[in-house]
């Protein structure tokens, strides 16, 4: 069977090091854990799992402390995780399955599932594939500041299994826009992968008019990943609808309609502007095309279950209700709650037709 070396960089990852680690250990032949500055226990609980433990002088560049933790791998594959990531023990016979395959049908990437966000059941809600296995060689070389990324060589290959990022901690570090800004001061020019990064940065932190202006310039690139210009052109959107700017939020969205077929996310986006002109009619042939949208999940785009399910079914509810077609409101509800039966507004819903059929007896 090949043998699969874990690269793993950290700093100050106590709290969540031992679970990662321990999700993992029995699947991989080898463990090597690259510290970039620890001041707590993380090294000391990376022990427990390995003695291949190294330093790095953080330098702001994530792609070089990757780059050195792959460097010490002795696997004839490299796979790589957050320590804020888990391997679900139900993926494990999966993986078992993936080494044997390899064994006989040699790959150079393969790509499996990152699920980043979990409704209130536990079940993905935000999922994406990423680069997670590489063979050991020159190629497998990573890239960018920040987001860094693996180009795409050799033989790749798709397959169902699942990464869980568990982050403990819901405040989102300006980590990542510092770095961006630290090259832009030192006078670097940004590629179109890290513009779209850089705006999606600045629209998270609340810069919308910096966002704006790196988004619009990264989707008039002639170069750029499909899938980050389709993301682009929703960052873009609301940027402009955080800068009240509405209309020209809608004219962002229609770039998109240029570079592809509407996704589940794009229509939910188009909805909500129909939605808020309380034009129903035209909500409910966006949602209602939510519905019907193909995910593009094998192309590597980032996919909002949601928006595929429960999101345009609630909003599909309020929009018929408002046309009076209170059948089909109804219908479009308990469609939202088989798909989250704790939602809240499926049962404030469900109380409001029940008063509403009171009164429709009297």
């Amino acid at each position: 069977m090949v043998t699969i070396s874990l690269c793993m960089i950290v700093k100050n990852e106590e709290m969540v090091l031992g679970r990662c680690l321990e999700s993992i250990r029995d699947v991989v032949d080898e463990i090597i854990i690259v510290d970039t500055g620890s001041t707590d226990r993380t090294k000391e609980i990376a022990t427990r799992f390995t003695d291949r433990i190294y330093d790095f002088p953080w330098c702001d560049d994530f792609s070089a402390a990757r780059n050195f933790a792959f460097s010490k791998g002795t696997g004839e594959y490299l796979l790589w995780m957050d320590a804020d990531d888990v391997f679900p023990v139900v993926e494990k016979r999966k993986f078992f399955g993936l080494k044997e395959k390899l064994e006989k049908e040699p790959k150079d990437v393969v790509m499996m599932l990152y699920d980043a966000a979990f409704d209130e059941t536990g079940k993905p809600k935000f999922s994406y594939y990423r680069e997670r296995l590489v063979r050991n060689c020159p190629q497998a070389n990573w890239q960018g500041y920040v987001h860094e990324v693996i180009a795409p060589f050799g033989l790749i290959e798709y397959v169902d299994i699942h990464f869980e990022h568990r982050k403990e901690s819901a405040a989102y570090s300006d980590r990542n826009l510092k770095i961006y800004e630290k090259v832009l001061s030192e006078g670097k020019k940004l590629n179109p992968r890290e513009q779209f990064y850089y705006g999606r940065e600045c629209f998270y932190h609340g810069k919308y008019e910096t966002a704006v202006e790196v988004l619009d310039g990264f989707l008039k690139e002639k170069e750029g990943w499909l899938e980050n210009k389709l993301e682009a052109v929703r960052i873009l959107s609301y940027s402009l609808y955080a800068m009240g700017e509405r209309e020209m939020a809608f004219d962002a969205l229609l770039q998109g309609l240029r570079l592809a077929p509407p996704t589940g996310e794009h229509c939910c986006d188009m909805g909500r502007y129909f939605f808020e002109k309380e034009d129903w009619e035209t909500a409910v042939f966006w949602y209602e095309n939510a519905l019907k949208a193909d995910k593009r999940t094998g192309k590597g785009a980032f996919v909002q279950e949601e928006c595929y399910g429960y999101l345009p079914c609630i909003q599909l509810c309020v929009c018929y209700d408002r046309l009076g077609d209170w059948e089909r409101a109804k219908m479009y509800n308990e469609m939202a709650g088989v798909l989250q039966p704790s939602s809240e507004s499926v049962q404030k819903n469900r109380e409001y037709f029940a008063e509403k059929g009171k009164g429709s007896s009297m």
